[in-house]
């Protein structure tokens, strides 16, 4: 189905449900007649939940890009409602934006298992994770799993994620999978991102810092280990600085105390501004010339399948106005005075090779912290692939460690 989250069978809400294998939509049980286009619509709206959807998204995706006139799709907005028992005036699952689009109540969705493969490999079993919703304080709406059994293990939002997209992506899938086989992982869309509100006022780092004490708590984890990647890690840094006795163990990869407007050289910040313009322009789009660039930094040791993944995780992990926004953002952070404050347990590592954030920067984050252990790994990506020494390494690590 063009546009929808692999991975998804189906979505509950009221008395409704979408099965999408099927392509039936069922209401208090019994199946409903719906046209193609309708149904197509209605899981377009519902597999994107919170999600501000323009008209030219849906005609781009549902449509294919053909010229739709705003009666067609007032008509079949009109009649989805009406096969869900929803009308223009209660709203309650199909909300107008007007003059913009339309938006999906992300809250009326029922929280179920999604069953995804894991591993394509036979017998690799399967991931199930149950998706919830909270509010963050300044009211936008977070979406978060827990998948797995044992302790509670916090994994702090960054972008380039989702939720659903990310239990059948060659990107993600290998470390949730692992990381679940001994702990009840918590994980969450950052805001601007993934499953989780786009339509924000506030992309910041102190945004993302209440965003995770908001899961948290959501969550009802009263103490947990904490894994930060990336730009995760500072925001990690700072809630283990406010919230010491809640945290076991911090664990970071692949992170920074200072954002790169704030570290390297004049030539190495100037590069970063005209990422961030190419970010607005090219994001998530099939040009190869930007996929290339862009994917090389993050997974340069990645086979042609992961990058098309990789590609397609841009596309529907975020617009292009917010990965400009998340790049602007970790551009300014700077955590070094509450390096020396941390005291927690911490683990840092970080690949040598990383193409996306310096080795240096790693090292000197861990220099930091009081007792911190740094551990080098051999590898160029900053997302780790499955296949490569870094990533049983860091598995290994983190284990280790934990058990500690």
């Amino acid at each position: 189905m063009r546009g929808f989250v692999p991975g998804t069978s189906h979505l509950r809400f009221g008395d409704c449900e979408l099965d999408l294998a099927a392509f039936e939509l069922r209401r208090g049980g019994q199946p409903q007649a719906v046209e193609p286009q309708v149904f197509e619509l209605l899981a377009y709206l519902a597999g994107h939940p919170g999600r501000l959807i323009t008209k030219d998204e849906i005609i781009a995706e549902v449509w294919g890009g053909r010229i739709v006139s705003d009666a067609a799709l007032s008509s079949r907005i009109k009649a989805a409602r009406r096969a869900i028992g929803d009308d223009g005036e209660q709203q309650r699952f199909v909300r107008t934006v007007h003059g913009r689009g339309f938006r999906f109540a992300a809250e009326a969705l029922f929280a179920e298992p999604v069953a995804a493969s894991a591993d394509p490999v036979e017998g690799a079993g399967k991931i199930e994770q149950q998706i919830r919703f909270c509010r963050a304080a300044d009211g936008v709406q977070l979406a978060f799993s827990r998948i797995g059994q044992g302790p509670p293990l916090i994994k702090t939002g960054n972008w380039l994620t989702h939720l659903e997209f990310d239990l059948e992506s060659p990107i993600w899938r290998h470390l949730y999978r692992e990381l679940a086989k001994d702990h009840s992982l918590i994980r969450y869309d950052a805001r601007g991102n993934g499953l989780s509100d786009w339509q924000v006022d506030e992309i910041s780092f102190e945004a993302a810092v209440r965003d995770l004490e908001a899961v948290a708590d959501a969550a009802c984890a009263e103490r947990f280990a904490l894994l930060g990647i990336s730009q995760g890690c500072a925001a990690s840094i700072a809630y283990a600085v406010r919230h010491p006795e809640r945290v076991s163990h911090l664990i970071l990869y692949g992170g920074f105390a200072l954002g790169w407007r704030k570290r390297g050289t004049a030539a190495e910040r100037e590069q970063g501004e005209a990422m961030v313009t190419l970010m607005q322009h090219g994001w998530g789009r099939e040009n190869p010339a930007f996929r290339q660039l862009f994917t090389s930094q993050f997974v340069p040791g990645g086979t042609k399948e992961q990058a098309d993944w990789f590609n397609e995780l841009q596309r529907i992990s975020a617009s292009p106005e917010n990965a400009a926004r998340f790049r602007r953002a970790t551009g300014d952070v700077d955590v070094t005075p509450l390096l020396t404050q941390v005291n927690v347990p911490t683990l840092v590592m970080h690949a040598h090779g990383d193409a996306n954030v310096p080795f240096d920067a790693g090292r000197q984050m861990a220099a930091g912290i009081p007792g911190a252990r740094f551990v080098p790994l051999q590898g160029r990506n900053h997302l780790f692939l499955e296949d490569e020494p870094a990533f049983a390494r860091f598995l290994d690590e983190t284990r280790n460690f934990l058990c500690s």
